[in-house]
């Protein structure tokens, strides 16, 4: 499960940021996951309750927020969601070679006190 190795990260550089802001607690770790990323959100959950006792963020809330996949129709000059990495545009029906969003693996913010 790649995901512990991935929240252990995330954590790592959440603890030290609040460390060096003074903080006595973290309440809450927002994470931007991507449709495309290849990691599953209940996995980093799972992994988080695992890792976070005994830190700083030991009573701290994960919270994910789910990032869809974009991709850019140069034909049709729009963009669009698609939860496939192959997509194609709804409109001319093309293959798009351009994904705009949705690999996002990042943490997007943290509430300390």
């Amino acid at each position: 499960m790649h995901e512990l190795s991935i929240m252990q990260s995330a954590l790592s550089m959440a603890l030290d940021q609040a460390r060096q802001a003074g903080a006595s607690q973290v309440l809450v770790i927002r994470l931007r996951i991507g449709a495309l990323s290849g990691v599953a959100p209940d996995a980093l959950q799972f992994a988080f309750e695992v890792l976070a006792p005994g830190t700083l963020a030991e009573k701290a809330q994960l919270a994910i927020e789910p990032v869809p996949a974009r991709f850019w129709c140069a034909d049709c000059r729009r963009e669009f969601v698609s939860d496939d990495l192959f997509a194609e545009c709804p409109g001319c029906h093309r293959p798009s070679g351009e994904l705009r969003a949705g690999r996002e693996l990042e943490v997007a913010s943290l509430e300390i006190e």
